[in-house]
């Protein structure tokens, strides 16, 4: 939704959650970024619908959130990890935290089945194959541990770092990092 009303599309114009994967949408997608100029080259554009939704709301939702918004309910195809949503089909059980432009945390209901994990780590597998380099890695023993039993758990994440990067108003999280080893060198 937020998305959206960036992009100055109507709700219905859009395909829905359920369908991020289709031609169609795919096609939508990128020529709505081709519009909004978040490439001058498709080349350089994702190939897939998370990688293109993730650009556009990097180049047209994120610079618009000044004051603490929380951004909920991301397409599945973007958190692998996440439960599906209750009670929309192809939506999660997700939400971003931003403030002054930047994310501040990440959380989401685990998904606690064995077999959808394992589907969507094979998902993830076929987005690596094709060049996806934002995929997430597949974890079999993680999904051997499902299999086990996983009581219903949400994950929170704020990064202490990602704060003082915004209370300091650095442009890069890297100017924060406790480990030299990982800093630029320059």
């Amino acid at each position: 939704e937020a998305l959206a009303n960036a992009a100055g599309v109507a709700l219905p114009l859009w395909p829905a959650p359920s369908d991020l994967e289709s031609p169609h949408a795919l096609a939508f997608l990128r020529e709505l970024a081709m519009k909004h100029k978040v490439t001058s080259d498709l080349k350089t554009l994702p190939k897939n619908a998370a990688g293109l939704l993730d650009k556009l709301c990097s180049a047209l939702v994120e610079p618009k959130l000044i004051q603490p918004t929380f951004l909920m309910h991301q397409p599945l195809c973007m958190s692998p990890l996440a439960k599906p949503h209750r009670s929309i089909p192809g939506l999660s059980e997700r939400f971003e935290l931003f403030v002054l432009q930047r994310e501040m945390a990440n959380a989401y209901t685990e998904l606690n089945d064995p077999r959808l994990q394992a589907l969507r780590f094979e998902e993830q597998r076929n987005e690596q194959a094709k060049g996806d380099e934002e995929a997430v890695a597949p974890d079999d023993e993680f999904v051997t541990a499902l299999e086990y039993g996983l009581p219903p758990t949400a994950g929170w994440g704020l990064g202490v770092d990602r704060l003082c990067m915004t209370l300091l108003d650095l442009p890069s999280i890297r100017e924060v990092l406790l480990f030299p080893l990982l800093r630029d060198k320059s």
